[in-house]
């Protein structure tokens, strides 16, 4: 065999020999630049997950033209991933959209929504804003900037913690969905709840195991969600993402089974 081939067998085999090689097959820490959820395979399943406990339905794309108030304090929630009226960031979403698609239906429901932001009051919007809504979801520019916001606020800024930690698919998953649900700040958000995770457990990032600090995680949202009478239901922990800390699919490998609100689930 000639030097050149034996040398680079050498290196590779060295490689698989490496704690950032073995961390990845043991759920411990990585350090290597898998794509994890970035993987557009791997994003479609967290999306899947993700509506299956905000929409009950695996057909998130069928959520663009979503609008109610769920009851919860936030006004309207509406969208792929749950953008509301009183959170700031359905207003953040109607600029973007603004600026993509100026004159469009929405545009004229900017004041309201300014002066709603922050509470769970519908004045100036009402049942006028929920028909253009559904309107503007037939439009694929409003979809596209669905698309934008939820990276820009809750995916990419999830994902990029969960490298920094350490975490693989599933931790990062479990990041995204917390951020979906809770926001980054806020005494009850995903910066508080992951304080918290860490003072109990050790991310894989500072030496701990993947599947303790995931649930340290989970115990410390779930109690989160418990103080708000409109999350109290967590079997999106319970019966989804507990369910697969435990089984040690730390890839989100299929085939998945879950259930939320007591309907199961599956993706092949």
């Amino acid at each position: 065999m000639p030097f050149a081939r034996r040398l680079q067998n050498t290196v590779r085999a060295l490689l698989d020999l490496s704690p950032a090689a073995a961390g990845a097959r043991e759920g411990g820490p990585r350090t290597g630049a898998a794509p994890g959820l970035r993987d557009p395979a791997k994003k479609e399943i967290a999306m899947r997950l993700v509506s299956s406990a905000e929409n009950s339905s695996l057909q998130w794309r069928e959520q663009y033209r979503y609008i109610e108030d769920i009851g919860d304090g936030r006004g309207y929630t509406a969208g792929i991933i749950g953008f509301c009226s009183g959170t700031g960031d359905m207003l953040e979403l109607v600029e973007h959209y603004g600026a993509a698609r100026p004159g469009n239906a929405l545009e004229r429901y900017l004041p309201a929504l300014r002066q709603v932001n922050g509470s769970d009051s519908h004045r100036g919007l009402g049942s006028g804003f929920v028909r253009d809504w559904q309107r503007a979801a037939q439009d694929r520019v409003f979809c596209e900037a669905q698309d934008h916001e939820r990276d820009r606020v809750y995916f990419d800024p999830a994902v990029r913690q969960a490298e920094q930690d350490g975490l693989g698919t599933l931790g990062q998953f479990v990041y995204y969905d917390a951020m979906v649900m809770h926001g980054a700040g806020g005494p009850d958000g995903f910066d508080a709840i992951r304080r918290a995770a860490l003072e109990r457990a050790a991310s894989p990032a500072r030496g701990g195991d993947q599947g303790t600090y995931l649930d340290a995680f989970l115990d410390v949202r779930r109690r989160t969600m418990k103080r708000e009478a409109a999350h109290e239901d967590t079997s999106r922990i319970d019966t989804a993402q507990r369910v697969f800390v435990r089984e040690g699919n730390f890839d989100l490998r299929t085939p998945l089974a879950w259930q939320v609100y007591g309907d199961s689930y599956r993706i092949d």
